[in-house]
């Protein structure tokens, strides 16, 4: 294996990771790709006190007896009154098993705290859960964990769930008793049952009333971490061709060329990557993805399409700093699943901070430049107990209530692992990890 040139190193110790994009003939093409600097200090005092906040969403919005994370609360941390805020979601799960381990390693938690939220946890899965061969229901009642709303048995909520439940295996690896309840609930998951008669591509996810539902997991978009962490899992695995079963869609815009779905919305590039380290590694033949690099290039794209597009229809939304549009809330009772480019009809000049927040780890100038823009400009009225609120419509003058725990956890995951990497280190020390990438044919460069 080649020796890695001094640059990378240097992003690697700064855990600047975008300054790795500067190589790519498109990001200079493009000429929006700036040089990113060491963290100032103010950057530094910036997302500790937004990693305190994220975190405290997952301290208070968690139940005590089961360790089951709320879907989400209100910004301020008043008492959510409509069922809207009485589930808990199995992804949010995740991202909270995860940010105890960020909690404990700054000192933010205490390390028999952080162990036995970590613990409770994994014990109720294991122990009390409702499951459907070790695949888990997209919401649930945060005391009980049985199935609210008629939800889905969810593969990628199953997923984000097991990440944060590796995640915790090795960061507590000292602890006999999460590793072991952590690797049980690993081996638990039944795989080609989920390919629901195809030879090798996941169903989304399954009803107990309709049966499996038909859409499968075929194209780009958040689905790498569900296949590779099948791919590497023991015992009821998913075959390599899972990994090479599906599309590869190609986008250009503004100088970028990137690997995407065609409906383009950001998380999807940022959920996989708050786990999966792929800085490293990279397809093998002809045409190998750097998806790491692919991602750091559909983010600068995004940003482009915000300032530059969307700018010109909502001034007052989009501009200077201010960017990003991805999946949220778009009022007080509705969600979308946005974004861009191309322009999407729905959108509405909303702004939301989780688009550069997720994106921390692919574009820290310009992610940090546009949260401090946006705190700066709009102060509490979008940055609250939680951090960022959900989503804002500086167009409109909407300000949105909630808070919603995969946009605060990716915002929190994004953050550590562009100061310190830790996330990344603690979810690749899994050996399944590693062996799901080298038989999905990845190769470290």
């Amino acid at each position: 294996m080649s020796r890695p040139n001094s640059s990378a190193v240097q992003a690697r110790r700064w855990g600047l990771a975008f300054l790795l994009s500067l190589a790519a003939p498109a990001a200079r093409a493009a000429g929006t790709a700036p040089s990113a600097p060491p963290l100032t200090r103010e950057d530094e005092a910036f997302l500790d006190d937004l990693q305190r906040r994220s975190l405290s969403f997952f301290l208070e919005q968690t139940d005590l007896r089961t360790g089951l994370t709320r879907d989400r609360a209100r910004a301020d941390g008043s008492t959510y009154t409509s069922d809207r805020g009485k589930v808990a979601s199995s992804a949010a799960t995740g991202f909270m098993l995860s940010a105890l381990c960020v909690g404990e390693a700054r000192g933010w938690l205490a390390k028999d705290a952080a162990r036995d939220q970590a613990r409770r946890t994994l014990e109720f899965y294991v122990g009390r859960s409702t499951h459907v061969g070790g695949w888990y229901y997209h919401f649930v009642d945060p005391g009980t964990g049985e199935r609210r709303w008629n939800s889905e048995v969810s593969t990628i909520d199953t997923a984000l769930l097991l990440a944060g439940v590796l995640t915790v295996r090795q960061c507590f690896k000292d602890d006999p008793e999460i590793v072991r309840l952590a690797t049980e609930l690993y081996a638990r998951v039944d795989y080609p049952a989920m390919l629901a008669g195809d030879p090798a591509l996941l169903s989304m996810g399954y009803h107990p009333e309709t049966g499996f539902i038909s859409d499968r997991w075929n194209r780009y978009c958040e689905h790498p971490i569900l296949t590779l962490v099948g791919i590497g899992a023991p015992g009821r695995a998913l075959t390599p061709k899972a990994w090479s079963a599906w599309k590869r869609n190609w986008k250009e815009y503004g100088g970028f060329r990137y690997l995407d779905h065609k409906d383009t919305s950001l998380f999807m590039h940022q959920y996989p990557q708050a786990w999966l380290d792929l800085r490293a590694w990279r397809e093998k033949g002809k045409r190998p993805v750097d998806y790491f690099d692919n991602s750091v290039k559909a983010t600068l794209a995004h940003r482009r399409f915000c300032l530059e597009e969307l700018g010109k229809e909502f001034p007052k939304s989009y501009g200077g700093a201010v960017w990003g549009v991805t999946a949220s809330d778009a009022s007080e009772e509705r969600y979308i699943a946005w974004g861009g480019p191309p322009r999407e009809s729905h959108i509405d000049g909303s702004v939301v901070p989780c688009a550069p927040g997720g994106s921390l780890m692919f574009t820290p100038r310009a992610s940090l430049d546009a949260l401090r823009a946006m705190k700066a400009k709009y102060g509490e009225k979008v940055y609250r107990r939680y951090g960022f609120v959900d989503a804002f419509n500086p167009t409109t003058g909407w300000f949105d209530a909630d808070v919603i725990g995969i946009d605060v956890g990716i915002t929190l995951l994004s953050a550590e692992n562009l100061r310190t990497g830790r996330v990344w280190g603690w979810f690749m020390a899994n050996p399944e990890i590693e062996k799901g990438l080298r038989l999905a044919g990845f190769e470290k460069t």
